[in-house]
């Protein structure tokens, strides 16, 4: 006897193949029958339970189809044109006087079937569309009413030309897949982890003949007519699987069975006026490579080996640890590498110049591989350009194992108009204000997210969240906070609207920060939120209680802008003023010192080009600004390439000229970062105060205004005598010059970057009291330094103080 193989967990095969011709089965060779074994990363979830359903015996045989039942034809139709709000309540199995009612919808199919536990029935093929000759190919519904009971499990059997047949569960007699909290808590702007109820997420349902493997679609399109999940598992059909509105919700859900990780996707929504629009996924976790569009379906097999270093992270305070962080763009750092690439070149250099942490410009997919990233098209998914989103938690987990801290870009405050993506996702605004003056952001001709709404707040935060736990990120730099949280940024009068008391702050972009950086260091302790705010606004590191947005850290573009200003640092022997003033605003948050992506392009100029003279000069003023830099309040960033002083900007297609490191010159600027690296990591002093003003001390250099000095020094570490003076002379002229130290003891030259000529260090004396010494025996000491040097002097109870 032939025999139809069932298992369900692992696909269909056969043992002999004529039945299978007499029933229409089979292809051409009579053995095109085809399911494909689900992938073990396609069964994450528990399997859902189906209803049990009563089964008989099984015989194999066929029953004719009957007529379909009158009636069907409009809200086939309403299915048919992507307009009905419960295609579930259509299509799929009910009740009948004749027994069991089942309609199916497969475009592009030539026959289907209805198989039992007992025979196999051959369904009809129905056109609803009336016949006035323009309805063109038959649209694949096909109905009968089938002499079973009512509830009985069955499995579709289904061709295409040229017969090809496959079998599949119906996923229209599959419960809801979006947890029953979840309209509510988007509502109400509460959910945290929108990830885990809407998207794409492969799932295993269960059925009395076995559990069933598939993915659950939901997408919130609130304003949407009528939504279907379309893709590469049905030939990106017209109309792929119409998907139902949760009621009193504007959740889309549907389950489609055989669908695992891998699978290419997208949502055509219909409009409110009438029109189709096919779009990406907003929560999609994986994105095909651009220039394609689609979304992925993905499910996460990494085995992440990181807990150690997640206990130590949350731990302590970041402000209270050391941070120099070495800022990377992934696709440009060494052009073609990928995630696995990047793990076995870029982790190994990072710790070999001790960076602590670094920072990856925005991963989240965007259209544009030459540009930062910053125009995101998904909030959730990491580039596809470098492999897939595993690719990235490997390159983390290898980080994390360097004893290395990522932090990445995180984009929200705008996105991108393109079509496909999130702007009038459903047909009229959602993600962005409905106000045009609002939503629009004129200085990157992309659009705001509505803050004020709580399912946009909800699908942020969500972000925030995911990429901190499901990618173990140990921070987020926020980018372009001043552009949400002011109306008039970059507008001209007229041109933006007042807040409800009429003022230029955006209420609610301030109140959706506070609750990120509230639900994220209540969350994830140790893990850092960073602010590029470049606005005047004081207290962007001050707890919410204080009228501050909390962030952990603030990028200090004071500093950058006194530091690198028009002709250098100090350019031509001028006085220090612009450097000097940077100490009087060094604590007035906790700050990230930052000489950034932004600042090697544009015509602005490396500090390399930025700085005058020949080559000699120019490497001697970069090791003197750099040491500067280590010794002074607040963390430290740079963008690759500073790391040895490169002189050319920026290139998305060559990224830094590597082949400088054979000059000496720049060689040994990517020396001393080292070095720098290594002290600054073992010195408490210049790290566990930052951003209290005891943590800071100006040094009097009367003798000559062209020098900055000061000292660094805890209260919080008295046994660790890690106190450190910074002189730098940034001018073209040697100065010798006597600064007084607050602090008695011995001290030692740790840091000297005079290229051609050593600085001459003599302690001269303890001063007397009645000079206005701020302690007993502090000292004075002279500093003879060459042009373009700066030296740390470290305190050392061990040792002997030079003479």
């Amino acid at each position: 006897m032939d025999v139809l193989q069932v298992d369900e967990k692992i696909g269909i095969r056969f043992t002999h193949t004529p039945i299978l011709d007499q029933y229409g089965i089979g292809g051409a060779d009579g053995a095109r029958l085809h399911v494909s074994p689900p992938s073990p990363a396609a069964v994450p979830a528990p399997v859902r339970p189906h209803p049990p359903v009563r089964t008989r015996k099984r015989t194999d045989m066929t029953r004719p189809p009957a007529e379909p039942p009158p009636g069907d034809a409009a809200a086939l139709l309403r299915v048919l044109r992507l307009e009905h709000p419960d295609p579930h309540a259509v299509l799929g199995a009910f009740p009948h006087p004749g027994g069991t009612v089942v309609r199916v919808l497969k475009p592009g199919a030539t026959a289907v079937s209805v198989r039992t536990a007992d025979a196999l029935h051959p369904l009809a093929p129905v056109d609803p569309r009336p016949a006035d000759g323009r309805g063109g190919p038959h649209p694949g519904t096909f109905a009968a009413v089938l002499p079973v009971a009512a509830g009985e499990d069955y499995r579709l059997v289904v061709t295409y030309p040229p017969g090809r047949t496959y079998v599949t569960p119906d996923g229209y007699t599959m419960p809801t897949t979006v947890p029953g909290d979840t309209p509510r808590r988007l509502a109400a702007g509460t959910h945290r982890r929108l990830w885990e109820a809407l998207g794409a997420r492969p799932t295993m349902m269960g059925t009395p003949t076995g559990a069933v493997s598939g993915t659950a679609f939901a997408v919130w399109a609130p304003h949407a007519r009528g939504v279907a999940v379309i893709g590469g598992f049905d030939g990106w059909s017209e109309l792929g699987a119409p998907m139902r509105r949760l009621p009193g919700t504007g959740v889309w859900e549907v389950f489609v069975p055989g669908v695992g990780p891998g699978e290419l996707y997208k949502f055509r929504i219909r409009a409110p006026d009438g029109t189709l629009a096919d779009r990406a996924d907003p929560m999609a976790r994986w994105a095909e490579a651009p220039p394609n569009t689609a979304s992925r379906v993905t499910a996460e097999r990494h085995r992440w080996r990181d807990d150690a270093w997640l206990r130590r992270r949350a731990a302590v305070d970041p402000r209270r640890r050391p941070m120099s962080v070495y800022e990377v763009h992934l696709g440009s750092w060494r052009p073609g590498l990928d995630y696995d690439g990047l793990a076995a070149e870029l982790v190994p250099y990072v710790a070999h110049l001790g960076f602590t942490h670094v920072e990856l410009l925005p991963v989240a997919e965007h259209p544009y591989g030459g540009s930062w990233g910053y125009q995101v098209t998904s909030q959730f998914a990491p580039t596809a350009r470098f492999g897939d989103p595993d690719g990235l938690r490997r390159l983390v987990d290898a980080f994390h194992a360097a004893g290395i801290g990522v932090i990445a870009d995180w984009v929200p405050a705008h996105f991108p108009r393109d079509g496909w993506a999130l702007a009038r996702f459903d047909g009229e605004a959602l993600y962005e204000p409905g106000d045009p003056l609002r939503a629009d952001h004129p200085d990157w001709g992309t659009l705001t997210f509505d803050l004020a709404r709580p399912q946009i707040r909800a699908f942020l935060l969500s972000s925030a969240l995911y990429w901190i736990e499901r990618f173990h990120l140990d921070g987020l730099r926020v980018d372009a906070v001043a552009s949400m949280i002011y109306r008039d940024y970059s507008r001209r009068a007229g041109r933006w609207t007042p807040n409800a008391r009429g003022g230029r702050e955006d209420l609610a972009a301030a109140g959706f920060l506070r609750e990120l950086t509230a639900t994220v260091s209540r969350l994830h302790p140790g893990v850092s939120l960073i602010a590029e705010d470049s606005s005047l606004r004081p207290g962007t590191t001050a707890p919410a209680a204080r009228g501050g947005l909390g962030f952990t850290f603030r990028w200090n573009l004071g500093w950058m802008h006194d530091t690198l200003g028009a002709g250098g640092p100090l350019p031509g022997g001028g006085p220090p003023a612009r450097a000097a003033r940077t100490l009087d605003y060094a604590c007035d948050e906790h700050y990230v010192l930052p000489i950034s992506h932004d600042e090697v392009v544009h015509g602005k100029g490396t500090p390399w080009q930025r700085f005058s003279g020949p080559p000699e000069q120019r490497a001697e003023r970069v090791r003197a600004l750099l040491a500067a830099m280590w010794a002074h309040p607040g963390k430290k960033l740079l963008f690759m390439g500073q790391e040895y002083g490169q002189a050319s900007e920026w290139s998305d297609l060559y990224g830094p000229d590597w082949g400088q490191l054979r000059d000496p010159l720049h060689d040994g600027v990517r020396a001393l970062v080292a070095r720098l690296n290594a002290l600054y990591r073992s010195i408490p002093a210049l790290w566990l105060d930052d951003g209290t003003p005891g943590g800071v001390a100006r040094l009097t250099a009367a003798e000559d205004p062209r020098v900055l000095a000061f000292a660094r020094h805890t209260a919080h570490a008295p046994a660790l005598a890690s106190s450190v003076i910074c002189v730098a002379n940034l001018s073209d002229l040697p100065v010798d010059t006597r600064i007084r130290s607050p602090f008695a003891g011995a001290w030692r030259v740790a840091v000297d970057t005079g290229h051609r000529e050593p600085a001459r260090v003599r302690i001269d004396g303890e001063v007397d009291s009645g000079d206005g010494a701020d302690e007993a025996g502090a000292l004075r000491i002279r500093v003879a330094l060459p042009a373009r040097s700066t030296v740390w002097l470290v305190r050392d109870p061990a040792g002997r103080s030079p003479r």
